[in-house]
C-alpha cells in the first residue's frame, strides 16, 4: 500500500456529561455512586461543577520547574511504530553493507515497504508469488488501480530492497548465494532512520569514508588472518564428508574417502609449516576467506566488525567498486541485525522549564503550526490534525509533555491546609472540599485511606503541563482504580475512553494489529507509550467515547477503563486515584492479572484488606460487606496455598519491610500474608504461587514466612462478618417483603419501620434501600394524585399533571407494592379512561383527515382527564389542519368567491401548519390552482392590453380554458365581458348595414366609439372607421365650402332653415336648439322653413317700422351698436335693418348690384350651385346618412323650387312704376316720423332740425339726400317680396337672384331722380353742411367680428 494521506478522523460519540446541583456536589462519592450505572458503560464521564465553584490556583508558579518528555508523534501510534521499526531494520541491514536505503515511489506515492513485505510473505514468499504471477493481485491489495504495470514495479522493488533482507531473516548463507546490491533511483527519497537510543542499538558512523582496505604496513596480527584461513581449510567439510558417506552406505568408499581426507590434512600442515618457518618473508599478511589468496590487495576489503578479508570479485555477485562507509561481512551482518531491540520509551528533554517558559514555547509552537492565534484554532481541527500526524511516516513532529510532576515537590493546584498558599476567608471551603484532589483519596468512603504509604499519583496528586499535540497513551490506572482529573486552566484536553467490560477486547485488537510490539513487550499497554487511532479500534468493534475537558471541569475514569487523549494547547491539569467499595473485588482481580504479566504492584492488596478488617467496628456497612467477601476469598486462597507441605516456618512483620524487599522474584507481586525463602539464597523470596521457581533445592528445605496464622486471621474476619451481618439481616427482611406474592403483602407501616432502621443504623445507599424509598415516595405520589383528582372532580384544575407513563407506572407500582392501597382501583379506572382515549386518538389520527367536529369532541374529552396526554398536542395540531382543509374545501365549493387574495390567505394559513399528507396534497392543489389562476389573470390582463389586439376567436379559445378554472378571476371575467360586448357589437354592426341600409352618422359614430372601448380586434371596425373618416372629410370639405371664416355657426346650422330671425342667440341656447332639432331627425325641415319665413317677415316689418313716424317721436336704434342712425348707413336686404358703415366690417368690399346682407343674416359663403352639387354626389357615394347631408339635399331642393318659381314669376314695368309711386309716399311719411322722433329725443343738432322743417318738399329731399336710401324694393308686391326673401335665404349663389335684384334695382331707380348716390348703391347720407361730422359710436369689435 502506498503511503497515502490517512482518512479523515471521525470523532467517536460523546461521553455523558453531568452537572450536579450544590446538594449533590456536597457528597462526591455519593454522586459518583449515583452516576456509576450510566458512566461506567462509557468508561469516562465529565462533571461540570455548579456555577460559582472556582477554587483558587495554589501552585507556586515561580518555584515550579520540570523536565518534560519528548514525544515524536508518529512513534506513538502502534501500527506506525511497527512500520518505523521495520524500515529502521531494513535501513540498518543496508547500511551495514555500505548502502543507503531510499524509499521508492510508485504512482507518485511513497511505497509502503512494510505492507509489501507482509503481503508477499503471507502469499508464500517471493518465489511463490513470482511463480504464480500474483504481483497484480498484490498491487490491488495495496490499493493501486488495476490495468497498470504496477505489479512489475513492485516485483522489481521487492527483489532489489526486500528480498535480500528476507533471505537474511531466513538464515540463508549470503556468501554462497547472490550477494545483494542496492542501486537506488535518484528520484527516490533517502530514508533517515529514527535513531533513538532506546530503539536503535547500532549507531551509524558519523563520517562516510571509503571502506578500510588491507595494508601490508600493519604488523599487529601479522599471521592471524593466514592462520584463520588455513584452519578453515583444515576443518573443511569433515562432518559433511562422513555424513555423506554414511548416508550412501558404501563402506569401501568410506575408507577411500577417509584416506584421501587424511592426506589432504597432512599436506595442509606441511604447507602451514613452510609458510611459517621456511619462507616467512613471502607470506601475505591478509588473505581472502573465499579464495584463500592475498593478491589484488587494492580489491581486498576488511570487515569493520571482525577484520576478515574478502576480495570484491570473490563476493557473489562481485562488487564493482569499493563501498563507501562502513562495511560488514555476512557474519557480522547476521550478528548485528540479530540483536534484540530495546524496549521503547520516552526521552527526557535536554532542558528544564519553568511554567512561564514552557507556556511561551507551547503557544509559539501552536500559533506557528496553524498560522493563527492559539485561541482561534478550532478543537476539531487540532483533533483531526493530531490523528493525521500520528498515522504518517513522512512527518516527524516532536512535542514535549510535562507529565507526572509530583505535587508534593511544588505544591498542588488546589489549596491545602498548612500550605504556603494563603486563602481568603470566602475560599476556606475549598481546603476541606471533597472535590479537592488532595482530599478525595483519603475520604472516609475511599478505600485508599487504608493504604499506609503515600503513593505519588494515587494518593498524592500528579501535575500535568501540556502543549498542543502532547498526549497520554492508552492505559488503565494502577490496580484498575478510579481516577479523577481536574483542568485548572488553559486550553482543552481531549479524552477517549473505553468501558471496563471492553478492556480485554481492546488489548486483543491491539495485539492483533501490532503483534511485533507485544512480542518484545508483553506489558506494552502498561508502559503508557502506545496509542492507536480510535477509528481503527472502533472498526474492530471496540466501543469508544470522547469528550473535550475545558478549564474548571472534572473527568472521571472508571475501573479498568482504558483511556487516552491529547492536549489542545498549553494547559495545567491535576490528577489522582481513588477507590470505592465497589472496586474491592476488581482490585483482587487486578493483582491476579499483574501476577500473570510479572508486573509489580503499587501496594499490597492483602495488606490493605487486613488494615480495613482491623477497623471493622467503624466501617461503613457497604465497605464492610465488600471487604468481608474479599477477605473470605483471600483466606481460602491462603489456606489452600499453605497446604503444599513446607516444613519450616517463621513469623515476619512485613509491615516493617519496604515493598521492594518483599517482592516475588518471579511475578514481582508484593508479598504480605506469606512468602517462601530458601537458605541457599536468603535475600530472594517468592510468593506461594511460584514456589517451584525459587531454586533447585527440595521443598522441604524451604521456609514459610507469614504475617498472620490462619487462626489470627479468623478474628479479623469474624469482626467484619458481624458488622456486615446486621446489614444482611436487614436486607433479608427487605427481600422477603419485596418478594411477597399478592396475597401475602405486608402493611405499609412495616416498610416504614425498615426505612427508619436503615436511616438509624446508617446503612449504605443500596438498591434495597432505594427500592424502599421509592415505595414510600410512590405512596406519597398516590396521596397527591388522589388529592389532585378530588380537586379536579370538585370543579378545579390541577397544575402539575401526571404523564400517562407516570400514571401507568404509578398504577403498576401500586399493584406491585408489598402493601395494599384502597385507592388503587380509582387510579386504575382513570388509567383505563386514559388508555381508551389514547386508542380513540390513535384510531382518529390514523384517518387521512378526520372531521373537525370529531377532533373537537375528542379534545374536550382529553382535557377532562387532567392527565398530561401527548395526544392532545397532536389532536390540536390535527384540528388546525382539519379546519384549514375544510376551509379550503368550502372555498373550492364556491368558485365565485374564491379569489386570488382568498387563495393566498389560505396558503399563508397553511404554511404555518405541521406537515401532513392531506395538508400537503391540499396545499399542492391550492398552490397549483393559484399558479394557474395567476397565470391566466396575467394572460387575460395581457390580452386586454395587447397591441395589436387579439382576435375574438383567440379570446374565445382562452375563455373556454378559463371556464374550467374554479375560481373568481376579475381579468378573465373582464375578458369574457369584452368578448360578449364584441359579439354584440359585431351583431349591431352587421344589423346596421344589413339589407342595403344606409346607416346614420350618429349611430355609426356611436358604434365606432363603443368599439374603441372594447379591447378586441373587430374586423368591421376598420371599415366603419373608414366610413366615419370619409364622412368627416366630407364634412370638412362642405364646411370649407359653406362656412365663413371664423364663423360661429356649424355646417348644420348653416344648411338648415333658421327657426328665428333677429339678434343672435348665445352659444348654449343655440346648442340646445340644435340638439332639439337633431332629435327630430330632420323630419320637419319644411315646417322649420315655413317658421323661418314667418319670423323673417315679422322681423322685416319690425325693422321697417323704425323709420315710420311715431307719436313718441323717438329716434330708432339701429346697427350692431344699437344707436340712432348717423353718417353713412347700410340696410340689409333681408332683415331690413340699418347699420353704420363703420360698424360693418368689410364695407368697402361690398359689390354693387348685389343684395347686401348684414352680418346677422349672412351665415355662409353662399357658394355657387355648381360647387354644391359635387358635395351631394360624393355624399351619395359614401352611403352614410348624416344631418348635414339631409340639410344639403333640402337646400338643393329649395334652390331648385325657387329657380322654378323665378321662372314662373317675372315683374312687369307697370308694376314696377306703381311700386315706385307708393314708395315715394312711404318715404315722405317715414322722413316726417323720423324727424319728429329726432326732435323729441334731441339726438340731432339745432341747425340740422331747422333745415328739415322748412318745407315739405325740402324735407323729403333732405331725407333722401341725408340717408341716401338707394334700395328700391320697399313696396313690392307680396309675391315678389316673398320670392326675393326666399332667394336671399338660400345658402347658395344663383344667377337668377342677381338678375332679379339688378333688374328690379334699375327699374325702380330712374336716372332723372334727384337723389344722387355716392360710393355705394346701398348707402344713404345725412347733410353735413352745418353740423359737425358724425362719429359712429364705438362698438364692440368682437360682436361684429362674430358675423364677419
Amino acid at each position: 500500500m502506498t503511503q497515502s494521506r490517512p482518512n479523515e478522523f471521525i470523532p467517536p460519540s460523546e461521553c455523558p456529561v453531568f452537572e450536579p446541583s450544590w446538594e449533590e456536589f456536597a457528597d462526591p462519592f455519593g454522586f459518583i455512586n449515583k452516576i456509576r450505572p450510566i458512566a461506567e458503560n462509557t468508561g469516562i464521564c465529565k462533571i461540570r461543577p455548579p456555577p460559582g465553584w472556582q477554587p483558587p490556583f495554589a501552585c507556586d508558579v515561580d518555584r515550579l520547574h520540570f523536565t518534560p518528555r519528548i514525544q515524536r508523534l508518529n512513534e506513538l501510534e502502534a501500527q506506525t511504530r511497527v512500520k518505523l521499526n521495520f524500515l529502521d531494520q531494513i535501513a540498518k541491514f543496508w547500511e551495514l553493507q555500505g548502502c543507503t536505503l531510499k524509499i521508492p515511489h510508485v504512482e507518485r506515492k511513497t511505497l509502503d515497504l512494510y505492507v509489501l513485505y507482509k503481503l508477499v510473505k503471507e502469499d508464500g514468499g517471493f518465489d511463490v508469488v513470482c511463480k504464480e504471477r500474483r504481483w497484480s493481485q498484490i498491487a490491488l491489495k495495496m490499493g493501486f488501480a488495476p490495468g497498470k504495470a504496477v505489479g512489475s514495479h513492485l516485483r522489481a522493488h521487492y527483489e532489489r530492497i526486500l528480498y535480500p533482507y528476507y533471505l537474511f531473516q531466513k538464515g540463508a548463507n549470503l556468501m554462497n548465494s547472490q550477494k545483494p546490491t542496492l542501486n537506488n533511483d535518484t528520484k527516490d527519497k533517502e530514508y533517515k532512520p529514527h535513531d533513538l537510543p532506546q530503539r536503535q542499538s547500532v549507531q551509524p558512523a558519523e563520517t562516510c569514508t571509503i571502506a578500510r582496505r588491507a595494508k601490508r604496513t600493519k604488523v599487529k596480527g601479522r599471521y592471524r588472518n593466514l592462520i584463520h584461513t588455513l584452519t578453515s581449510l583444515f576443518k573443511l567439510d569433515n562432518n559433511a564428508l562422513v555424513a555423506d558417506v554414511l548416508i550412501k552406505g558404501d563402506r569401501k568408499d568410506f575408507y577411500l574417502r577417509t584416506i584421501w581426507f587424511l592426506y589432504n590434512k597432512v599436506c595442509t600442515v606441511f604447507l602451514l609449516w613452510q609458510c611459517l618457518f621456511v619462507f616467512p618473508s613471502q607470506v601475505e599478511q591478509y588473505m581472502c576467506l573465499v579464495c584463500g589468496g592475498g593478491g589484488d590487495e587494492d580489491r581486498l576489503l576488511l570487515c569493520d566488525g571482525c577484520d576478515d578479508s574478502y576480495h570484491t570479485f570473490c563476493l557473489i555477485p562481485p562488487l564493482h567498486d569499493v563501498p563507501k562507509g562502513d562495511w560488514r561481512c555476512p557474519k557480522c551482518l547476521a550478528q548485528e541485525c540479530g540483536k534484540p531491540q530495546v524496549a521503547f520509551g520516552f526521552e527526557q528533554a535536554p532542558r528544564d522549564y519553568t511554567l512561564r517558559t514552557f507556556g511561551d514555547m507551547a503557544d509559539s509552537f501552536k500559533s506557528d503550526y496553524f498560522n493563527m492565534p492559539v485561541h482561534m484554532v478550532p478543537t476539531e481541527l487540532v483533533e483531526k490534525e493530531f490523528w493525521r500526524l500520528v498515522s504518517t511516516i513522512e512527518e516527524d513532529v516532536t512535542v514535549e509533555y510535562g507529565a507526572d510532576i509530583a505535587s508534593k515537590d511544588f505544591g498542588s493546584g488546589f489549596p491545602v491546609k498548612n500550605g504556603t498558599f494563603k486563602v481568603s476567608p470566602e475560599e476556606e471551603g475549598y481546603l476541606s472540599s471533597g472535590w479537592n484532589l488532595n482530599n478525595m483519596p483519603v475520604l472516609d468512603a475511599s478505600v485508599l485511606t487504608h493504604v499506609t504509604a503515600d503513593i505519588c499519583g494515587m494518593k498524592l496528586p500528579w501535575l500535568y503541563v501540556g502543549m498542543c499535540f502532547s498526549s497520554f497513551c492508552w492505559h488503565i490506572e494502577d490496580h484498575w482504580s478510579y481516577s479523577i482529573n481536574y483542568l485548572h486552566w488553559g486550553e482543552p484536553k481531549t479524552w477517549y475512553g473505553v468501558p471496563g467490560y471492553a478492556a480485554e477486547q481492546l488489548e486483543k485488537v491491539m495485539k492483533n494489529l501490532a503483534p511485533e510490539l507485544f512480542e518484545s513487550q508483553p506489558d506494552l499497554l502498561h508502559q503508557l507509550v502506545t496509542i492507536m487511532n480510535p477509528n481503527v479500534l472502533m472498526g474492530h468493534g471496540v466501543p469508544i467515547y470522547r469528550t473535550n475537558q475545558c478549564a474548571g471541569e472534572f473527568v472521571i475514569t472508571f475501573p479498568r477503563a482504558y483511556h487516552s487523549g491529547f492536549n489542545q494547547g498549553f494547559n495545567f491539569a491535576e490528577a489522582v486515584n481513588f477507590c470505592t467499595a465497589d472496586w474491592v473485588p476488581l482490585g483482587r482481580q487486578c493483582v491476579e492479572h499483574y501476577r500473570s504479566l510479572n508486573r509489580y504492584c503499587v501496594f499490597s492488596h492483602d495488606e490493605m484488606t487486613c488494615n480495613i478488617a482491623a477497623k471493622a467496628d467503624i466501617l461503613e456497612l457497604e465497605l464492610a460487606s465488600a471487604v468481608q467477601k474479599d477477605m473470605c476469598a483471600m483466606i481460602l486462597e491462603e489456606k489452600m496455598l499453605r497446604e503444599r507441605g513446607v516444613w519450616h516456618s517463621q513469623q515476619v512483620d512485613y509491615d516493617l519491610l519496604p515493598d521492594e524487599e518483599r517482592q516475588c522474584a518471579k511475578c514481582r507481586t508484593t508479598c504480605y500474608l506469606s512468602a517462601i525463602t530458601c537458605p541457599c539464597s536468603p535475600d530472594q523470596l517468592v510468593c506461594l504461587h511460584h514456589i517451584e521457581d525459587l531454586c533447585s533445592c527440595p521443598v522441604k528445605s524451604y521456609t514459610l514466612n507469614y504475617k498472620y496464622t490462619l487462626a489470627e486471621l479468623k478474628p479479623l474476619f469474624q469482626a467484619l462478618t458481624a458488622r456486615a451481618e446486621s446489614y444482611e439481616d436487614w436486607a433479608s427482611k427487605v427481600n422477603k417483603i419485596l418478594k411477597a406474592d399478592q396475597d401475602n403483602k405486608s402493611d405499609l407501616e412495616e416498610l416504614r419501620s425498615l426505612v427508619v432502621e436503615a436511616e438509624k443504623k446508617t446503612y449504605p445507599e443500596t438498591d434495597l434501600l432505594s427500592h424502599l424509598s421509592c415505595i414510600l415516595t410512590s405512596f406519597k405520589w398516590m396521596q397527591i394524585c388522589i388529592c389532585v383528582n378530588r380537586y379536579r372532580s370538585g370543579g378545579g384544575k390541577s397544575q402539575n399533571q401526571l404523564t400517562v407513563e407516570e400514571l401507568r407506572s404509578f398504577v403498576n407500582q401500586l399493584y406491585d407494592l408489598p402493601c395494599t392501597i384502597r385507592q388503587a382501583p380509582f387510579l386504575k379506572a382513570l388509567l383505563n379512561r386514559v388508555e381508551q382515549f389514547q386508542q380513540e386518538s390513535s384510531d382518529l389520527l390514523a384517518e387521512d383527515m378526520p372531521g373537525s367536529s370529531a377532533l373537537d369532541g375528542l379534545l374536550d374529552e382529553g382535557a377532562s382527564l387532567d392527565v398530561e396526554l401527548p395526544q392532545l398536542a397532536v389532536l390540536r395540531q390535527r384540528l388546525e389542519q382539519a379546519r384549514w382543509v375544510e376551509a379550503v374545501q368550502e372555498a373550492s365549493d364556491q368558485p365565485a368567491d374564491l379569489s386570488l387574495d382568498c387563495m393566498r390567505r389560505l396558503i399563508d394559513q397553511g404554511v404555518g401548519l405541521a406537515p401532513h399528507a392531506c395538508v400537503e396534497r391540499t396545499m399542492a392543489r391550492l398552490q397549483e390552482l393559484l399558479t394557474v389562476c395567476e397565470h391566466w389573470e396575467e394572460k387575460a390582463h395581457n390580452m386586454l392590453t395587447a397591441r395589436p389586439r387579439h382576435s375574438i376567436v383567440t379570446l374565445e379559445a382562452a375563455i373556454q380554458e378559463v371556464d374550467s378554472i374554479p375560481a373568481y378571476l376579475p381579468s378573465c371575467l373582464q375578458l369574457k365581458d369584452c368578448v360578449s360586448r364584441a359579439r354584440e357589437w359585431i351583431m349591431e354592426a352587421d344589423a346596421l348595414q344589413a339589407g342595403g341600409r344606409i346607416p346614420g352618422l350618429a349611430a355609426l359614430s356611436e358604434l365606432v366609439s363603443r368599439a374603441r372601448g372594447i379591447p378586441v380586434m373587430l374586423e368591421p371596425l376598420t371599415r366603419l372607421e373608414s366610413l366615419v373618416s370619409e364622412v368627416q372629410a366630407w364634412k370638412e370639405s362642405a364646411a370649407k365650402t359653406f362656412l365663413l371664416r371664423n364663423s360661429s355657426h356649424s355646417l348644420l346650422e348653416v344648411l338648415c332653415p333658421r327657426c328665428e330671425s333677429g339678434p343672435q342667440k348665445s352659444k348654449s341656447k343655440k346648442a340646445k336648439d340644435t340638439c332639439v332639432f337633431f332629435s327630430k331627425q330632420m323630419a320637419t325641415l319644411s315646417d322649420v322653413h315655413q317658421k323661418e319665413l314667418e319670423s323673417l317677415s315679422m322681423l322685416r316689418t319690425s325693422n321697417e317700422s323704425k323709420f315710420q313716424s311715431s307719436p313718441s317721436c323717438l329716434a330708432p336704434t339701429v346697427c350692431l351698436c344699437h344707436t340712432v342712425p348717423a353718417g353713412p348707413m347700410l340696410q340689409c336686404e333681408l332683415c331690413r335693418d340699418a347699420y353704420h358703415s363703420g360698424c360693418v366690417p368689410g364695407f368697402k368690399d361690398v359689390q354693387s348690384g348685389l343684395p347686401w346682407l348684414c352680418p346677422l343674416c349672412k351665415h355662409s359663403e353662399k357658394p355657387p350651385l355648381d360647387k354644391v352639387l359635387p358635395l351631394l354626389a360624393s355624399l351619395q357615394r359614401i352611403r352614410v346618412r348624416l344631418p348635414e347631408g339631409d340639410a344639403l339635399r333640402y337646400v338643393i331642393e329649395r334652390t331648385v323650387r325657387w329657380q322654378h318659381k323665378v321662372q314662373q314669376v317675372s315683374p312687369t314695368p307697370q308694376d314696377i312704376s306703381l311700386e315706385s309711386h307708393h314708395l315715394r309716399h312711404w318715404l315722405v311719411a317715414t322722413v316726417l316720423s323720423t324727424c319728429c322722433c329726432l326732435v323729441f329725443l334731441s339726438m340731432v343738432s339745432q341747425p340740422h332740425l331747422m333745415f328739415l322743417i322748412h318745407t315739405y318738399r325740402g324735407v323729403v329731399n333732405v331725407w333722401i339726400k341725408i340717408f341716401g336710401i338707394v334700395s328700391c324694393v320697399t313696396e313690392l308686391s307680396v309675391e315678389l317680396e316673398e320670392l326675393l326673401v326666399e332667394g336671399l335665404l338660400l345658402q347658395v349663389t344663383l344667377p337668377e337672384l342677381q338678375q332679379l335684384y339688378s333688374s328690379l334695382l334699375n327699374r325702380f331707380l330712374p336716372s332723372q331722380h334727384s337723389l344722387q348716390s355716392s360710393e355705394h348703391d346701398h348707402q344713404y347720407h345725412i347733410a353735413q353742411d352745418r353740423s359737425p361730422p358724425h362719429k359712429s359710436p364705438p362698438h364692440n369689435k368682437g360682436q361684429v367680428g362674430e358675423h364677419s
